[in-house]
């Protein structure tokens, strides 16, 4: 019998982490389809589910649940009806979800509400902002547990879950770094029309807790950025609420040495990384995929707090203007040894290996909690 994975994605973000999990599934025989949704489907964004319909041999349903400025919970409740809808239909065997989005807990909700078999992927870990409580909340609304690291497992353990559905098999967007990315620098600057030999990358997210603030941060950050005379690949910041302060910022920044763009291609992205100078930002690539890389990167602000921590791995507020100028000056260009603390490049195939086991289908999805001490 062949069974049927249907992956949730809602940012470009969380697809280049299913895609490798994705990909591995597919060529082993299972159904994949995704349920594409959230800033995958607005043209500010970059239109990014475009993307996920380039993925051969998988299925693609979108649902637009979002108009420009929803809050994040009226962007719940109609994840949860849209969502509600689909799985009634097609009734698929596992969802897989990622993280700490909403559209994740939306997913996660009408799972446990139906009594659908839910794998959550990076659960476990510990971050700024509403996101922890989203990640945490989708780990006790999922049946199965993909965690990056047994420090992430024993987190989903502590929140009660049973061990024997945790499997620690790394990060899946590290898959792609761990290879070639298939592209050349000059296919990413062609592509992207980048006219730069020496770069850095900044990607600087909205922060929900500090809207009120967020525009005067982006503002500080960008503002010595620029101070550093240094050129830098910015990338769009997601659809969270303070996102347009951020837009506004960053309309500021000269162009001659700023290249602003609302997405990358994962791939390109990639090539990239492994091409520039540092990273500055708050996105989770720079203190998850940037040390895999052995790229310097700063992190900045609330929303990555002890996320992980790595030598390559600095921190300053965005207000912070000498300590940003001083990571630029002293860790511009340095090339650290991979960190490996979240997997080494092979989560699909480990993905796979359970989703092959039968006792991964096995039991009833009627949950308990496991104490600690059991």
């Amino acid at each position: 019998m062949q069974r049927s994975l249907l992956f949730v994605t809602g940012t470009r973000a969380d697809f280049g982490k299913l895609e490798p999990l994705a990909i591995a599934a597919r060529d082993a025989g299972f159904a994949v389809s995704f349920f594409v949704t959230g800033m995958h489907m607005l043209e500010r964004y970059g239109l990014t589910k475009l993307e996920v319909h380039r993925m051969p041999g998988v299925t693609v349903h979108e649902f637009l649940n979002q108009r420009p400025g929803d809050p994040q919970d009226t962007v719940l409740a109609k994840t949860v009806i849209g969502f509600s809808d689909f799985v009634k239909e097609h009734t698929p065997d596992l969802v897989i979800i990622h993280g700490d989005r909403v559209e994740a807990l939306a997913c996660a909700l009408v799972c446990a509400t139906n009594y659908i078999r839910c794998a959550h992927i990076e659960g476990g870990e510990v971050s700024g902002t509403i996101d922890e409580i989203y990640r945490h909340c989708n780990s006790k609304l999922s049946s199965h547990h993909f965690v990056s690291s047994d420090e992430a497992g024993r987190r989903v353990m502590a929140l009660g879950e049973d061990a024997s559905k945790i499997y620690a098999i790394g990060s899946p967007e590290l898959d792609f770094h761990a290879g070639p990315s298939g592209v050349s620098l000059a296919d990413v600057k062609e592509r992207y029309d980048l006219p730069f030999d020496e770069f850095g990358i900044c990607v600087f997210h909205p922060v929900t807790s500090e809207k009120d603030t967020i525009g005067a941060q982006a503002a500080a950050l960008f503002k010595a950025l620029d101070q550093s005379g240094h050129n830098f690949v910015v990338i769009a910041p997601n659809n969270d609420p303070g996102s347009d302060a951020i837009f506004a910022a960053i309309a500021q920044v000269p162009k001659a040495r700023f290249r602003v763009l609302p997405s990358m291609r994962f791939a390109h992205f990639s090539e990239l990384m492994k091409n520039a100078s540092a990273m500055v930002g708050n996105s989770s690539a720079g203190v998850r995929e940037a040390p895999f890389i052995g790229l310097p990167s700063l992190d900045i602000g609330t929303r990555q707090t002890n996320r992980a921590k790595a030598p390559s791995v600095h921190f300053a507020d965005a207000g912070e203007a000498t300590a940003i100028a001083a990571f630029l000056q002293k860790e511009w260009g340095k090339s650290y040894p991979r960190h490996d603390a979240f997997g080494g490049g092979n989560a699909a195939d480990r993905f796979v290996r359970v989703l092959q086991s039968e006792t991964f289908w096995a039991g009833s999805l009627q949950k308990t909690f496991h104490d600690l001490a059991d």
